[in-house]
């Protein structure tokens, strides 16, 4: 079984992390995001995952060359030379989707954190029988996004309607599809977006099926979201695999800490907050709702809280840090410092307080 993941372009929602790497190799919980999507994918019985990119496909692949032998999946990329929409990509891919076999294939958007419920998508898909099976997520404010009309009781998708302002209901697309091979003899190799020109001709001929996503589901290509997809994720982890989080008197609510970081005396530590591998966090520190990256050193009595903090930097004694602030890769942040949403680009010092929201440059 094969699986394309569409992982985009330059990532700028995400900057400054995406300064330093391509957004699906930003860390997520102590993995890169994209490598999520490859162990569940994997999971299974995919055994082809082909990355749709634009962007530094290079890097990209040297660097899951590695979780390629040790996962024991083949990683292959497609490159566009131009941004091809949603549709465009499995055109391009067309010959590694399709082996002649009539299997169907998955389809992801590289952004989205969930449970990947694939195993019950796959039971789905087969018992409808339907050209496209397409993951929906249920949502309190449906006005704000393209709702998908469907029948409750069988899935059949009726129709796709934009940013409604009067209620017609209240699921989404999740960006996770389970195709056919003859999906892709509508699309023509050119930018086409596969919600907006494949999907309802599929569904106008009653072979568009929707399956609710149980469990979490977020978009997590911006620093907001990224942090609620965080929480969703740990609460997540603290009902099916709590071994995985921290505990002990240091840790509050949901944490997850990589094996090789050191935490010193009189921490407290969560809810909500992800430790990355060989970060070194001294004594009396307070971290809470924030994403410490790999290397970070976070020096003593420092408070860091609704944070993205980025690959080897370091967090002055005393220093606070809040209101989303997002430092790049290798900042140093001088002691007794006060942040409040400041966006850091990479290997910069900051010594003087950031008092409102602002770029440092």
């Amino acid at each position: 079984m094969k699986a394309l993941i569409l992982v985009g372009g330059f990532g700028t929602r995400l900057r400054p992390l995406t300064l330093s790497v391509p957004k699906p190799l930003v860390d997520f919980a102590n993995k890169p995001m994209i490598l999520h999507q490859i162990e569940a994918l994997k999971a299974v019985g995919v055994d082809e995952v082909v990355l749709a990119i634009n962007y530094q496909p290079e890097v990209m692949m040297n660097f899951l060359r590695d979780f390629e032998k040790s996962l024991g999946i083949k990683i292959t990329c497609s490159q566009e030379t131009e941004p091809m929409g949603t549709a465009g990509p499995l055109a391009l891919a067309r010959d590694k989707l399709d082996d002649g076999s009539g299997e169907s294939f998955f389809v992801l958007n590289s952004d989205v954190i969930s449970e990947y419920p694939l195993r019950q998508m796959i039971d789905f898909h087969k018992k409808h029988g339907g050209e496209a099976t397409i993951m929906v997520t249920k949502v309190d404010e449906p006005s704000k996004y393209g709702v998908v009309v469907m029948d409750e009781s069988n899935g059949c998708v009726e129709r796709f309607v934009e940013k409604p302002q009067q209620f017609v209901g209240n699921k989404i697309n999740a960006g996770i599809y389970l195709l056919s091979p003859r999906t892709l003899d509508r699309i023509e190799l050119r930018p086409t977006s596969i919600e907006k020109e494949v999907f309802p001709k599929i569904s106008a001929e009653k072979s568009l099926f929707a399956m609710v996503l149980p469990g979490f589901w977020m978009d997590i290509g911006q620093p907001r979201d990224y942090n609620t997809g965080l929480r969703l994720y740990l609460d997540s982890l603290r009902k099916k695999a709590p071994e995985k989080l921290a505990s002990g008197s240091t840790f509050l609510g949901n944490v997850i800490v990589d094996e090789s970081a050191k935490i010193g005396e009189g921490c407290l530590i969560g809810p909500d907050v992800s430790i990355g591998q060989g970060c070194t966090i001294e004594a009396g520190v307070r971290l809470s709702r924030c994403t410490i990256m790999r290397g970070v050193r976070v020096k003593k009595h420092a408070c860091i809280s609704g944070s993205i903090i980025g690959w080897h930097c370091t967090i002055g004694q005393w220093a606070r840090i809040e209101n989303m602030t997002v430092l790049g890769e290798d900042v140093r942040v001088s002691d007794e410092i006060f942040t409040n949403g400041g966006v850091v680009l990479p290997h910069k010092e900051i010594k003087a307080s950031i008092l409102k929201p602002e770029i440092v440059m």
